[in-house]
């Protein structure tokens, strides 16, 4: 059960219940883990206005899989959940690219440095070493698309621990475990 009150759609300032108007109009709902930072605006408004700028960078199915990989990095089941369904639901994406994503990997070479590359910079803390930049940029990366890869990671970092600390009531169809240690 979700920890953080939900604030009454009535009690949202106009820009808030627009935001999330919004959402719902993108995704045919409104997911909990926007309906509970709507409580504070500003909140609401960095997350979505992240989201939008990022979603110009990378691809889609690049993108995906990084947040994948970071959110199951990170623990973050409603995350994995929502990441999940928008993949598979709008991203196109097949179950063994999902679970592929989750390990840090991918059917593509290319997008599996990408989520691998993420994954590192989540779990040393951005203390990547010499050979994991090497590697991803032998995978075909430039530094400005690097740079992407770490601002998508953070990103999802920062609703990964939303959610964490939420404890997000799943509202998408929850997803199981899967073996992160056969992409590494």
């Amino acid at each position: 059960m979700s920890r953080l009150n939900v604030a009454p759609l009535e009690d949202l300032p106009a820009g808030a219940q627009r935001t999330l108007d919004t959402i719902g109009a993108q995704l045919g709902f409104v997911p909990n883990m926007f309906k509970t930072i709507a409580a504070n605006p500003t909140v609401l408004d960095v997350v979505t206005t992240l989201q939008g700028t990022l979603s110009r960078v990378l691809d889609a199915k690049t993108r995906h899989s990084i947040a994948l990989a970071v959110s199951q990095a990170n623990g973050c089941d409603y995350c994995l959940a929502m990441h999940t369904y928008v993949a598979t639901e709008l991203g196109g994406m097949s179950a063994e690219d999902i679970e592929l994503g989750r390990s840090g990997s991918a059917l593509d070479p290319k997008r599996a440095a990408a989520a691998r590359f993420a994954q590192r910079v989540v779990d040393s803390r951005g203390q990547v070493s010499d050979a994991e930049l090497a590697e991803v940029r032998g995978a075909g990366y430039t530094d400005s698309q690097i740079l992407a890869i770490v601002a998508l990671s953070v990103q999802f970092l920062l609703t990964n621990f939303l959610n964490n600390v939420n404890q997000t009531d799943v509202d998408v169809p929850a997803v199981g475990t899967v073996d992160t240690t056969a992409a590494q």
